[in-house]
């Protein structure tokens, strides 16, 4: 099953009552393993969760450090773009050059790198160390 794909079907879980917007998020890491998360919206609106970061708290939580390629689908005319903040936190996973797909449900796809979707990002090497 391919990033999108797993994307897709994350998609179906979005717990999105509010604005009816469900997102779906897949990403591969470096070793192969594949993790998926969808938008989950709670009653303090917009106090819910984004896909990427459903994604990425997966990864995350099964040890795992580094996204090698990252898929993001929703209900849109044109393919979906991560936010500023899901941006930033794929920065804290993924190299300037990872690969991240954006789809819509039609088919419409678009590719980026994270250094096209977020030049001068914020890294951890410029916090510094005590």
């Amino acid at each position: 099953m391919s990033l999108i794909e797993r994307a897709r079907a994350a998609r179906e879980n979005a717990h999105a009552p509010y604005s009816g917007f469900g997102v779906g998020a897949a990403l591969r890491t470096e070793s192969g393993a594949v993790f998926a998360g969808c938008n989950a919206e709670n009653a303090a609106y917009p106090e819910g969760t984004c896909a990427e970061t459903g994604a990425i708290a997966a990864m995350v939580a099964a040890g795992a450090r580094r996204i090698a390629e990252i898929a993001i689908i929703a209900d849109t005319p044109e393919p979906i773009s991560p936010c500023g903040g899901c941006r930033q936190r794929i920065a804290e996973f993924a190299g300037p050059r990872t690969r991240i797909v954006m789809a819509t449900l039609s088919g419409r796809m678009r590719t980026a790198t994270l250094e096209e979707l977020l030049p001068g990002a914020f890294a951890s090497a410029q916090l510094p160390r005590g």
